[in-house]
């Protein structure tokens, strides 16, 4: 039954779906499900103590200040600590190049609002990241897929998209969400030249690029850019907005997470960021940075990365034992998601279906193509589980998915 309200909303309204990974995560709730769906950290890795005793200390120290409106840029003090963290990993930049936002997900947002119009078109790695689909798909926009493999974004095939003229290119070089691969150094050179060559700027989101298990770091995107440029100032004025976040090195809770860009591009955020909630909580930035000072998050990530490591490893040893010959997968590097490509006439919503039914889920890969293709892949989740629920929850994924693949046979 239609109500008066169907004729009142926006039409952009239509373009917006519920998340299908919000959705999912309502089946955590259920009693004895074993879920890989979502994209969770470990809480047993989040540092509580830490937290406490920083409360305490802002609070007692900082108490008027962090309880207090704020400036839109963010807190400086935990700029400048951004800046100069980013300035270890060949990223030469000023608190002036960055802009504190309420989680990942906003500064997505905000990127839409800045360059998309009605109709535009954005190139995108296929799989790509569902969450900066949705937070584009208000804008009416269309996706320029292009084919990524186990060494990320096919750049070869990047040109003939880039002749479309698209408003950017968005990319996660780094252990990829869904797909979990790394964008090798050749490609993100390429990928670096092809954007300067056709005059389209790089949305880099690495959300995840401390979370390396093995091999070596690989440089930014926006730090390629960078000496591509011949940029030595300290300053930032290049072609890539780079984001990350401390939901994956302190915890998701904060919803802290930063832009870096050219001074220019930050004004313009700013008086988005003021239209929409005038900045990030106070108190949140600095309690993050009371945790994040003085080395802390060096020594923190280590420990993240032993547990994600653990878990990953556990997962693929579970996988190569008990998962059908016909599943094919890569181990990432880093990261917290393994990519699971089925048998071409499959649909791993069936096998979603009976992975229920086994108290097991995942997220089908379909949601992550943009033209809603890739309906034989699926995503599954390591960080958050511990390693006897891992266990269990590949045992009872690997008798649906045999289940599945016996009945199209």
């Amino acid at each position: 039954m239609q109500t008066p309200w169907e004729y009142r909303y926006a039409h952009r309204m239509q373009n917006i779906k519920s998340s299908t990974i919000r959705e999912l995560l309502k089946l955590t709730e259920q009693p004895d499900m074993i879920s890989f769906a979502g994209g969770l950290p470990a809480p047993d890795v989040f540092p509580v103590k830490e937290f406490h005793e920083a409360c305490n200390r802002v609070l007692e120290n900082f108490g008027p200040q962090a309880l207090q409106y704020s400036t839109t840029e963010g807190h400086k003090p935990l700029r400048e600590m951004i800046a100069q963290s980013a300035a270890r990993y060949g990223m030469e930049v000023s608190a002036d190049n960055i802009l504190i936002t309420s989680g990942s997900q906003q500064a997505l947002d905000f990127v839409g609002r800045l360059l998309l119009d009605h109709g535009d078109h954005i190139v995108v790695e296929s799989p790509t990241y569902l969450g900066a689909l949705q937070a584009w798909n208000a804008y009416g926009v269309q996706y320029i897929p292009v084919r990524a493999d186990e060494n990320g974004m096919i750049v070869d095939e990047l040109e003939e998209a880039l002749r479309a003229g698209p408003k950017f290119i968005y990319a996660l070089p780094n252990f990829q969400n869904p797909g979990g691969s790394t964008l090798s150094l050749e490609r993100r050179k390429k990928l670096v030249e092809l954007a300067d060559k056709y005059g389209v700027p790089i949305i880099e989101d690495d959300p995840y690029g401390q979370l390396r298990y093995e091999g070596e770091h690989l440089p930014s995107l926006l730090a390629l850019d960078s000496e591509y440029r011949g940029s030595k100032d300290g300053t930032y004025n290049g072609n890539v907005i780079y984001m990350s976040t401390y939901s994956k090195l302190l915890a998701p809770g904060l919803r802290l997470a930063w832009v870096i860009a050219p001074p220019e591009v930050i004004r313009k955020l700013v008086l988005i960021k003021q239209a929409a909630d005038l900045h990030t909580s106070s108190f949140n930035q600095y309690v993050a940075y009371e945790v994040a000072k003085d080395g802390f998050i060096d020594e923190h990530v280590k420990l993240i990365r032993a547990t994600y490591k653990e878990r990953r490893d556990v997962m693929v040893e579970m996988m190569e034992e008990l998962f059908p010959p016909e599943v094919k997968w890569q181990k990432p590097q880093g990261g917290m998601f393994l990519w699971n490509i089925l048998p071409g006439n499959m649909d791993a919503v069936d096998v979603f279906n009976r992975a229920v039914e086994k108290k097991v889920a995942f997220v089908p890969g379909v949601v992550f193509h943009p033209r809603g293709d890739g309906k034989n892949t699926m995503r599954i989740n390591f960080s958050y589980s511990s390693p006897d629920l891992i266990r269990e929850g590949v045992t009872r994924l690997g008798e649906a998915l045999k289940e599945v693949i016996a009945e199209k046979v």
